[in-house]
């Protein structure tokens, strides 16, 4: 969009030597260069700021589809009460012995 080529680039500089004159030109120079790193900055945020609200929009729409998805199931899948001579659930399995007790380190 603010495409400058080499060319222009040069013929701006010619001018700003003329017009500004030597001995001005360094601090102007050094002035533009401030202005521009300011310029760069506040865009650099804005952009920041506009990536994040729309990562954020992105994860609160997962979200919703998850939510959505998961209440499927759940209606599809409804979890049945047990029967009254049943377990409810099945205990965790048990870890095996310690693997601290190796067989080679036991004394007769």
């Amino acid at each position: 969009m603010f495409d400058v080529a080499p060319t222009e680039l040069l013929i701006i500089a010619l001018v700003a030597l003329v017009v500004i004159g030597p001995k001005d030109l360094p601090r102007v120079m050094r002035t533009v260069g401030h202005w521009v790193g300011r310029a760069r900055g506040m865009a650099r945020h804005f952009r920041s700021g506009i990536d994040t609200m729309i990562r954020e929009a992105e994860l609160e729409e997962m979200e919703k589809k998850w939510r959505e998805e998961n209440e499927r199931i759940m209606r599809e899948h409804p979890m049945l009460p047990s029967a009254p001579g049943e377990p409810e659930a099945l205990p965790p399995p048990s870890l095996p012995p310690s693997a601290g007790t190796d067989a080679s380190r036991e004394l007769p």
